[in-house]
């Protein structure tokens, strides 16, 4: 490989830090990276560019899919990791031959123990739920929300004797002899060196808030939509392709796909404090009480969180830009459609006979599959900011801020009624991408010619090496199994352990 400028080493200066291990990311798979280095007698620093731990696992929904819980056998569901693996394949489709199945499989046969560390670390759930087409119940939702991963995980890896810089954006990983030796990272607009005596961890996300790693593997128009997640910008991947590494999959992504503007500083629930006694109340109360009691509180988060069901333009909703203009497109383009269209925001409008159809079942705004529904009368009672109803369409497109005139011509022939219904503002988003660096089974980083390289890892989104993860709570399960193997490998590098738990040292920082 021909040398480069960025690929120099940093010279050394009075703030190094020095440790074992050095991992980049401190979400999910980031924290379950430094955790098991840790355990494993590692030292180990942790560089995270946001101001506090969290990444894309805080922001995510929280579920978990896994086989042999003990949630499972209370429920009386007998499973196994190879009908896990075997159902995986269903969510393929025409992908499967694109799928790494070989990872898939160390995704299914590593999740119940992982779940079980999970647990151990005090975080709660509720379940098992049934999503097709999974033949069995095997979806676990977090309690209280998603925030109890990041809450629970920092916590341990802060007790174990991990150091966290924050602020800290890894920018290129430094070499010496052929060998990934640590990370140059800036930090208050300067430059600094984490020097890794056994290995780096890429633990740093997805690239769905990367226009160029959109605009390159998705086109111009993906470009143009943002994330779900600002701060993933795709570092791991870029770092990884300048030492030969090479993306999967990078043409594929959960999005673009219409989301609700949030709720105000977020829903209520999502505030709620990442307690376990909280949590462990809160799966008791959905155990044991009727689901009249419970579903106003499920209800709550699916008309907070989750995306808008595409059937509403399938039997008649009309979206329209924020000029009351019309968006013609195919129901799964219409995201990338308005993407494209000033502001990059709209509403979706329904005459009143197409919005008494969203009043009850069959049809749903929006599903936690197999949990719960939520219609368009819990959207007026939850979410009155985004709910409009009028009689006139005159007095819905004020409310909406658009020409009614525009709203008319949109609308056409159902326009000339009366009773209408409007939803908004909708944006499109990219909630992640699958594009990762190829890994092996060890999660170690593989170059163009398949061949590992030394001293990096790559775990969660960064090294999702070419596996497909469709369905609720896969990406969070490879998150923590990913995590959890990559920092221990990296941990035991080099010619085996650095030092039994006991006589870990703590990563110091020069000078």
């Amino acid at each position: 490989m021909d040398p480069s400028p960025s690929l120099e080493p940093a010279r050394a200066t009075p703030r190094d830090l020095r440790c074992d291990v050095v991992v980049v990311g401190a979400g999910g798979a980031g924290l379950a990276a430094a955790i098991e280095a840790r355990a494993a007698g590692a030292s180990v620093w942790v560089l995270e560019k946001g101001e506090a731990p969290g990444g894309s696992t805080a922001l995510s929904v929280g579920s978990l899919t896994c086989t042999g819980t003990r949630l499972q056998r209370a429920a009386g569901i007998d499973d196994a990791p190879l009908a896990h693996w075997e159902d995986m394949a269903a969510f393929d489709g025409p992908l499967l031959e694109r799928d790494n199945r070989a990872l898939a499989r160390v995704l299914c046969d590593e999740i119940p123990a992982t779940f079980a560390w999970l647990e151990g670390h005090g975080v709660r759930f509720t379940g098992p739920f049934p999503e097709p087409p999974h033949r069995r119940a095997r979806m676990h939702n977090v309690l209280p929300n998603s925030r109890a991963f990041v809450h629970r995980l920092a916590g341990a890896a802060r007790r174990a004797g991990v150091r966290f810089e924050l602020g800290a954006r890894a920018r290129r990983l430094m070499l010496e002899d052929g060998r990934v030796i640590g990370v140059v990272f800036e930090q208050d607009g300067h430059e600094r060196v984490a020097r890794a005596e056994r290995g780096v961890v890429l633990a740093s996300g997805d690239f769905t808030s990367s226009p160029e790693f959109k605009r390159r593997f998705m086109g111009e128009a993906a470009a143009r939509v943002p994330g779900v997640n600002p701060g993933a910008t795709g570092d791991g991947q870029r770092m990884g392709e300048e030492l030969g590494g090479v993306v999967l999959n990078g043409d594929l992504a959960l999005g673009p796909e219409l989301r609700f503007a949030p709720a105000g500083a977020g829903s209520w629930l999502h505030r709620l404090p990442p307690s376990p006694l909280l949590g462990a109340a809160m799966a008791g109360a959905l155990r044991r009480l009727p689901s009249a009691w419970t579903r106003p509180f499920v209800v709550r988060f699916i008309a907070t969180a989750l995306a808008p069901s595409l059937e509403l333009f399938e039997l008649g909703a009309l979206l329209v830009d924020a000029a009351g203009q019309a968006v013609q497109a195919p129901p799964a383009l219409l995201a990338q459609t308005l993407a494209a269209r000033e502001g990059g925001s709209g509403y979706i409008v329904m005459d009143q006979r197409t919005a008494q159809r969203f009043r009850a079942a069959p049809h749903h705004i929006s599903t936690a599959p197999g949990i719960a529904y939520a219609y368009l009368d819990d959207y007026a009672r939850i979410r009155p900011r985004i709910c409009f109803e009028a009689d006139a369409l005159e007095d819905l497109a004020a409310v909406c801020a658009m020409p009614a005139s525009a709203l008319r011509a949109a609308l056409g022939e159902r326009g000339r009624g009366r009773g209408f219904v409007a939803l908004g503002p909708v944006r499109p988003v990219f909630v992640h991408s699958e594009g990762g660096l190829a890994v092996d089974s060890e999660h170690r980083v593989l170059d163009r010619q398949a061949r590992p390289l030394d001293g990096l890892y790559a775990a969660g989104s960064v090294g999702q090496g070419g596996l497909l993860l469709k369905g609720h709570g896969h990406h969070l399960a490879w998150a923590f199994v990913s995590g959890r193997r990559a920092g221990r490998n990296a941990a035991l590098a080099a010619g085996g352990a650095a030092g039994g738990a006991g006589q870990a040292r703590a990563p110091a920082a020069d000078g």
